[in-house]
């Protein structure tokens, strides 16, 4: 088949053909298999709509050999986070097995109230990702701890994830330790610490928002939990573990090293390695429990904790609620994320490489008259990409290399664009199932993204406010012009 050498720029119609055809697959998918729509039918819906965009490509001139490479281009984005990925498996299996989760899980049923648990869950993990920079590593630790206090509370694991999602969000996005914080101003040609006190006039309204409901929310929650009930939960806990304030120094030592800015991969790493080696000094019993019998201590040691780092732990308690509360993690458990990821970078390469993406930017452009409707534009770009791609990186690199120029034309500070980018690009990223931060919060959290989607307040509020500061000219800064 001859291939032209010049190929020929995709119109619009062959454009919206491959996305129309994935949000039908993906509707499709979620009516068929619910919940269980992550685990195969996704991925079999965007690689179906990949090939339908690949024979549109090779009909406008593409060859397979230039669309092949832009695949592994596009997957080989998704590695760091891969690892991370896996890394943070072997943390949560270790740390379960350690009691560094369950000592979390003991003391937060002791603390916190179910009236204020939401907003308390919120303001947390805000502040531990506003220390660290990491959402991600954020919703493992203290998102995992929080959702078995949720549930030892009876309260709605889905709202608890909204809450948690929500703080680790906003944490990370003021964070100047944060990647995203400083990719986007990067993109845009901001200053980081102006971007991120620019960044604050929607933020803070936004969080405080979503506090506000948060707290609506914890006095009118309905909870069936008694005292009873929850002492007898950490009676259960405590004859599994060794519970004691030592079992939190894996947590502290993670924190101390994302602090100090190690890179997330070797933080986490380390994370998982001390909880190995704290689950050899302080839970030999329920090691030797897990090993069986006919095993000396060491080999129990090894055995047991080499599968927590591959395949998690599974414990036996004769309560099947606690049994799920305690057992997970494990590299294993990431592997279907990891699908899901390198098939939605794999369909947002294609589409990127075939011209697509550009074709509806420039349609957008001709219609964003206003500053308002140029932020509004924005900020549709960035949800889309992320819908498309599946990457927030990818949600804030594309549209500032595509906006930034129609920006300065009018004459809007660098700043505009940074906050608009984080506003938009990085606060949704997580409330797409396909999009890498989705997948990884349903790893972590296992709460669907559908199901805690319109809990995230303060993800929905943050995009919505940046569009309405556009339309009324609030905070919108301008360039000065030379005199």
């Amino acid at each position: 088949m001859s291939v032209d050498s010049s190929p020929r720029t995709p119109s619009m119609f062959d454009s919206v053909i491959p996305v129309i055809a994935l949000v039908i697959m993906l509707a499709g998918a979620v009516t068929l298999f619910g919940d269980n729509s992550s685990y195969g039918p996704n991925q079999i819906a965007l690689l179906v709509a990949m090939g339908i965009a690949v024979v549109i490509g090779i009909k406008n001139g593409f060859s397979w050999s230039e669309i092949e490479k832009a695949i592994v281009n596009g997957i080989s984005l998704s590695l760091g986070a891969i690892l991370i990925l896996l890394s943070v498996g072997a943390l949560i299996g270790t740390w379960l097995l350690s009691g560094t989760v369950p000592t979390m899980i003991y003391y937060g049923l002791k603390i916190l109230d179910p009236s204020w648990f939401y907003a308390a869950s919120c303001i947390i993990c805000g502040i531990v990702a506003m220390s660290i920079g990491s959402s991600w590593t954020t919703a493992a630790t203290i998102g995992v701890a929080l959702l078995g206090i949720s549930q030892g509370l009876d309260l709605s694991p889905a709202i608890t994830a909204g809450a948690v999602i929500s703080g680790a969000y906003f944490g990370d996005k003021v964070s100047p330790l944060s990647e995203t914080t400083n990719l986007a101003p990067a993109i845009a040609g901001s200053e980081l610490f102006a971007h991120i006190r620019y960044m604050l006039w929607t933020t803070v309204p936004s969080i405080a928002t979503a506090l506000v409901i948060f707290t609506i929310l914890g006095f009118t929650e309905s909870t069936t939990a008694s005292t009873e009930a929850i002492d007898s939960l950490n009676e259960q806990l405590a004859s599994q573990f060794n519970l004691s304030v030592f079992n939190l120094v894996p947590l502290v030592v993670l924190l101390v090293l994302a602090i100090r800015k190690a890179p997330a991969f070797i933080a986490v790493s380390i994370g998982a390695i001390i909880g190995a080696i704290w689950a050899v000094l302080f839970q030999p019993e329920l090691i030797g429990r897990l090993a069986g019998e006919g095993l000396s201590q060491v080999e129990a040691n090894l055995r047991v904790v080499w599968t927590a780092f591959f395949d998690g732990v599974a414990i036996e308690t004769g309560n099947s609620e606690l049994n799920d509360l305690l057992s997970g993690g494990g590299m294993s458990s990431m592997l279907n994320t990891t699908w899901l990821i390198m098939c939605a970078l794999s369909f947002g390469a294609v589409l990127e490489h075939l011209g697509m993406l550009k074709v509806f930017v420039t349609a957008i452009l001709k219609t964003a008259k206003s500053t308002g409707s140029l932020i509004a534009s924005t900020v549709a770009t960035c949800f889309s990409t992320n819908l498309i791609t599946a990457d927030q990186y990818m949600a804030i690199v594309m549209p500032g290399r595509m906006y930034k120029e129609e920006y300065e034309r009018r004459g809007l500070h660098p700043v505009v664009l940074s906050r608009t980018l984080e506003d938009s690009g990085t606060i949704t990223s997580p409330l797409i199932p396909w999009n890498t931060c989705g997948a990884y919060m349903y790893s972590v959290l296992m709460v669907n993204p559908l199901d805690y989607l319109f809990y995230c307040f303060f993800n929905i509020i943050n995009p919505i406010l940046a569009v309405i500061y556009g339309f009324i000219g609030f905070k919108i800064k301008k360039l000065v012009k030379p005199a």
